[in-house]
């Protein structure tokens, strides 16, 4: 059989067959994480292994996505017709279901190396059988697992007579595929299988593969469906003020990486304001003290006034904010993937309208100079330096009617090839970088509606790339001039340490995925900050925890790469400080309800001066003063709960605050929370609550339960204002 040519399959049934044909009953099934599993192709052989013990599979991915649930019936009701609207078409992994109910059969193992934040906290099976795995160490780990099928979605499109395939939103771990595919070459049974989705958009740069990249093609219309959504959370405010203080350390003409979820949406909301309204935004900086406190640090390593030459992004994860950053005119420092070019752009010598000044300039540059070889030649003419006319033979540029000689030893060869043969402009330059993306049907469809060029500026590319500096350093190091790495952190301790992806007694949040790789990064490069955002408290019921602790027992980022902490309350430097001098200035963005007793803590460690006291100036942090802080700048539409939109409707958004805050009373005080409640049962329902009860089909109750219900949700209604 010629293995170049892969086999095509309308029937995943058919094609899970030819997949056990080849390799066997002991399965070893990699998918990547998030979006890009095939739920027909999984399903299928969960369900075989469920039906045939003689099957051994393990499954290794890492994210799965599940719609949510409802534990109760009035979370039905608000819930069911969400998902219904939402999730409507897409189908459920039937492996993650068995896996809650505590059903998975004895030879079935899932081993996940990123969950959902909190989202296995308390499930046996995922915690017993996480693989804690650096994001760029994943294809190495799946090989260590003895991987023998790594199948996944991808998407199609017919370009110039060719069937081309993308792995559109999981270009992450395609360094896996050549693995597969020189090792079953070489006789090994491994097996690569591609799910053709139409709802998939055509993602290019190294997603790109041709149809020998793959032996198995599933492709039928019971197979397209549609994408998994991830509905924008809220942006409340301690996520829109630590977004704020992030912003002001972004460069112009930098790189930014960032990633999914309020905060995220925080930040560019910030930007945006930044860029398209200086003016209230230098003036929300000084009435919220970060003028006064920080105005130093953000004059040496950021900005307050709009993006002339803009952003770059290198992101493992393409989040819906890098589009909105791109319409706003934020995102669009282009880069080019030649070192040579990369320089001059940097330098300012070359610009994107070429000129033949410039471009004599890049010709006397390794490796065009001293003699231009047919390498070379087609390097210049991919990024638009030299016309698409032109031809290359016997070290000379040819187009049928004239030539020029490629020997640049002679300078005047090299001023007439800058003149005569130069394009007009830099052509295939790169806004964004990224090796995987999901996010909200409306960010997908954003996607889809962009043209080919207009997308080919998005490229999506291995983790391997993306995610660090190691082989092709002087490139990437151009490229990511000025780069802020964010990232975001569970815990704090007063030396610097971050937890990002457990508890102290081993109980997995979500994992490390490659929040160290940005770390390291941000070290290696020159003019890079890794900023570390860390919300300073939480709330567990009616108590308020400090996440700024003295110590913990669980550490992600060690103290000795600390760089940039940013909570709600300010931004801590602290590169290069001692151990005394961080402290003081971890604390000075603590919360003031938690600073005394940490600061007591150091002072009998010995870790700083017995006689230190905290600065008046940072004396202040509660959440109070952030509101009032803020008030002023929402009146006029800023700090938004949704500044980029959301999928809930008015009423749900309302209904979800009031519940949420019923839910958290009874918590904390459940003999009053009832006591109101109760007063509710003997008054009549006020006309303002109907258009929310009708939401949850409670207008019209027909039974004692659903009469119970009513009152329950007015009460909440009437509790958080809403009525």
């Amino acid at each position: 059989m010629n293995r170049s040519m892969p086999l095509y399959y309308t029937n995943v049934a058919a094609c899970v067959d030819e997949m056990i044909r080849r390799v066997g009953k002991t399965i070893v099934f990699g998918m990547p994480l998030a979006l890009g599993k095939s739920h027909p192709v999984v399903n299928e052989l969960y369900r075989r292994a469920k039906n045939d013990p003689s099957i051994s599979l393990t499954i290794i991915s890492a994210l799965a996505l599940e719609k949510p649930g409802w534990k109760s019936e009035l979370e039905r009701r608000m819930m069911e017709p969400l998902v219904d609207r939402i999730w409507d078409g897409v189908p459920d992994l039937d492996y993650v279901t068995d896996i809650r109910r505590n059903n998975l059969p004895p030879n079935v193992t899932v081993r996940e190396f990123f969950c959902k934040a909190g989202g296995f906290v308390g499930v046996a099976h995922a915690q017993q059988e996480y693989v804690s795995s650096n994001y760029t160490h994943v294809v190495r780990d799946l090989i260590t697992h003895g991987i023998n099928v790594y199948c996944h979605q991808i998407a199609k499109k017919e370009e110039n007579g060719e069937t081309l395939y993308s792995d559109s939103c999981n270009a992450d771990i395609g360094d896996l595929v050549d693995y597969l595919m020189e090792e079953s070459a070489n006789g090994k049974p491994l097996v690569h299988i591609g799910h053709v989705n139409s709802h998939l958009p055509f993602m290019y740069g190294d997603a790109v593969n041709e149809p020998g990249r793959y032996h198995l093609i599933l492709e039928d219309e019971a197979y397209h469906y549609p994408l998994f959504s991830v509905p924008k959370a809220p942006v409340d405010t301690q996520d829109h003020m630590i977004g704020l203080h992030v912003s002001s350390l972004v460069k112009d003409g930098g790189t930014l990486q960032i990633g999914i979820g309020s905060l995220g949406d925080a930040i560019a909301s910030a930007l945006v304001l930044r860029h398209s309204q200086p003016e209230t935004y230098r003036r929300i900086l000084e009435s919220s003290g970060v003028e006064e406190r920080y105005g130093d640090l953000i004059d040496r390593i950021g900005g307050r006034g709009p993006f002339h030459e803009g952003l770059y992004g290198a992101t493992e994860m393409l989040v819906e904010v890098f589009i909105s950053l791109y319409k706003a005119g934020i995102i669009k420092r282009k880069v080019y993937g030649d070192a040579a070019i990369q320089k001059l752009v940097n330098s300012g010598a070359l610009q994107e309208e070429l000129s033949a000044e410039a471009v004599d300039t890049l010709l006397q540059q390794e490796p065009y100079s001293p003699v231009l070889t047919e390498t070379g030649f087609r390097t210049l003419k991919r990024f638009g330096v030299i016309r698409d006319d032109l031809a290359y033979k016997d070290y000379r540029i040819v187009n049928g009617k004239a030539s020029w000689s490629a020997d640049f030893r002679e300078p005047e060869n090299r001023r007439k090839v800058a003149e005569e043969c130069k394009g007009e402009r830099l052509k295939n330059g790169v806004l964004l970088h990224g090796g995987f993306f999901i996010g909200s049907n409306g960010f997908y469809d954003e996607l889809r509606r962009m043209t080919d060029e207009e997308r080919r500026q998005f490229e999506m590319t291995g983790v391997s790339q993306v995610n660090q500096l190691y082989g092709n350093e002087t490139l990437r190091t151009l490229q990511r001039k000025d780069a802020r790495f964010v990232n975001a952190g569970m815990i704090l301790s007063i030396l610097g340490n971050v937890c990002s992806d457990g508890l102290e007694n081993g109980t997995v949040i979500s994992g490390v995925g490659g929040q160290y790789n940005f770390v390291s990064m941000a070290h290696a490069l020159p003019d890079a900050r890794l900023i570390m955002m860390i919300r300073s408290t939480r709330e567990k019921g009616a108590e308020t925890l400090s996440n700024i602790v003295f110590s913990y027992g669980h550490t992600t980022v060690p103290r000795h790469l600390r760089d940039i902490v940013v909570t709600e309350y300010g931004i801590a430097d602290l590169l290069g400080k001692s151990d005394k001098d961080v402290i003081a200035a971890i604390l000075n963005i603590t919360d003031s309800r938690f600073q005394n007793g940490l600061l007591d803590q150091a002072k009998k460690a010995g870790k700083i001066p017995a006689d230190y006291e905290i600065p008046a100036m940072y004396r202040n942090n509660t959440p109070e003063r952030l509101e009032s802080l803020m008030a002023p700048f929402r009146k006029d539409s800023h700090f938004k709960p949704f500044p980029f939109g959301t999928d809930f409707t008015d009423q749900e958004l309302v209904i979800g605050k009031a519940l949420k805050s019923f839910k958290a009373s009874l918590e904390s005080d459940k003999l009053g929370t009832l006591k109101g409640l109760t007063g509710h049962l003997v008054r009549p329902v006020p006309s303002s609550a109907s258009p929310y009860l009708e939401r949850l089909n409670l207008h019209v109750p027909t039974s004692m339960k659903e009469r119970l219900l009513q009152k329950v949700v007015v009460c909440a209604l009437s509790s958080s204002g809403a009525l």
